[in-house]
């Protein structure tokens, strides 16, 4: 798949499944803003690609940051042609043990977030005649998983999302689809294995495939649906066949 004379900016993209999509981008052509809440990790995933690319720090969290991060990106490498939303935060447990905090933390990253930036660079899409979109959810907003209200509520909203700005923007050149990855063998994932004594082992065994996914296949799924012309609205899920089992 040939990206040459794209632009995409990517959530997220300091390390795991984002970084994994940087790079996917940047070797398929694209010119790549990587974006982190800590701009340090953003500038050296930018900075490993080459002098085409470049790092932004930005928290989904606030209107402002992304607005002011969004327009940086654009005056550095152009109007993004692209947007992966990928930024995501966790906790495990179940809803009588949240926390307020907690909950709106999670909401405002993973779900608020996303839409967020679809604003922003929405925005900019409009003005030059189109774009693609792609918010990655997960398949906790398909299915129930244990200890995850929060989070699929999230996840399941955002999938909500995406076909609702799908069939929002179907007349403007803007294609709005989603990614619902599985278990994927990350660093997000073995942070949160470490915190509630779960073993890689365990995951690997419950996958019909029997392992985990990678970042690099996630990201390969999300550059086909940054370039598929006739995919809008859709839903991939990239799962192992958990969900088919």
């Amino acid at each position: 798949m040939h990206l040459q004379g794209e632009i995409a900016l990517v959530t997220g993209a300091g390390k795991g499944i984002g970084e994994a999509v940087a790079r996917a981008l940047a070797g398929a052509g694209a010119r790549v803003a990587v974006t982190s809440r800590v701009a340090e990790d953003a500038e050296r995933v930018a900075a490993s690609l080459g002098p085409a690319h470049a790092g932004f720090g930005m928290d989904v969290r606030s209107s402002a940051a992304v607005d002011e991060a969004v327009g940086a990106a654009t005056a550095a490498l152009g109007t993004p042609t692209i947007l992966v939303n990928n930024a995501g935060v966790n906790r495990l447990g179940r809803a009588e043990s949240y926390p307020d905090d907690d909950w709106e933390r999670i909401l405002d990253v993973n779900l608020t977030g996303v839409f967020r930036c679809c604003r922003a660079v929405g925005a900019h899409m409009l003005e030059t005649g189109g774009g693609s979109i792609v918010n990655v959810a997960s398949i906790a907003g398909l299915v129930g998983l244990r200890n995850r209200a929060a989070y699929s509520a999230s996840k399941g909203a955002v999938i909500s999302l995406t076909r609702a700005l799908a069939v929002d923007h179907v007349g403007d050149g803007i294609r709005v689809n989603a990614v619902a990855p599985g278990t994927v063998d990350s660093p997000w994932v073995r942070r949160l294995v470490e915190e509630v004594g779960e073993s890689l082992d365990a995951l690997r065994a419950r996958q019909p495939l029997g392992r985990l996914g990678t970042p690099e296949e996630i990201a390969d799924a999300i550059v086909y649906l940054a370039t598929a012309e006739f995919v809008t609205g859709s839903v991939l899920v990239i799962d192992g066949g958990l969900t088919a089992a």
